[in-house]
């Protein structure tokens, strides 16, 4: 399988649906980065991002049962894929090599 980019907050949103593990849908995922980064989320950009994800091959999804509390909706649930993993342990490695050996200089504006 040839490399695909991950994008900044694709990689976050890979990094919710490992966390929520079987509870992951748009709403908890979306909970999840706001409270994890402090960063606001939009369900648009969280539907976006999973949409992309699964077109990569990263996400596979699931739809749920239906249930009178969302009106005969059904949620979709996501889980990771193996290539999800791949590409957001490669992600991990890349940020760690970028890191790694930085020295802390005042002129970085790091300290």
């Amino acid at each position: 399988m040839k490399h695909l980019h991950l994008g900044e907050f694709e990689e976050l949103v890979l990094l919710a649906v490992c966390g929520l593990g079987e509870t992951a849908y748009a709403v908890p995922i979306q909970q999840r980065i706001e409270t994890r980064t402090g960063r606001a989320a939009t369900m648009g950009a969280v539907y976006a991002a999973l949409d992309r994800l699964e077109n990569k091959g990263f996400l596979a999804s699931r739809l749920g049962a239906v249930t009178r509390q969302r009106g005969g909706k059904r949620k979709r649930f996501y889980e990771i894929t193996g290539a999800g993993l791949a590409a957001v342990s490669a992600m991990r490695q890349a940020r760690e090599r970028m890191w790694d050996g930085l020295e802390w200089q005042p002129s970085l504006g790091l300290e």
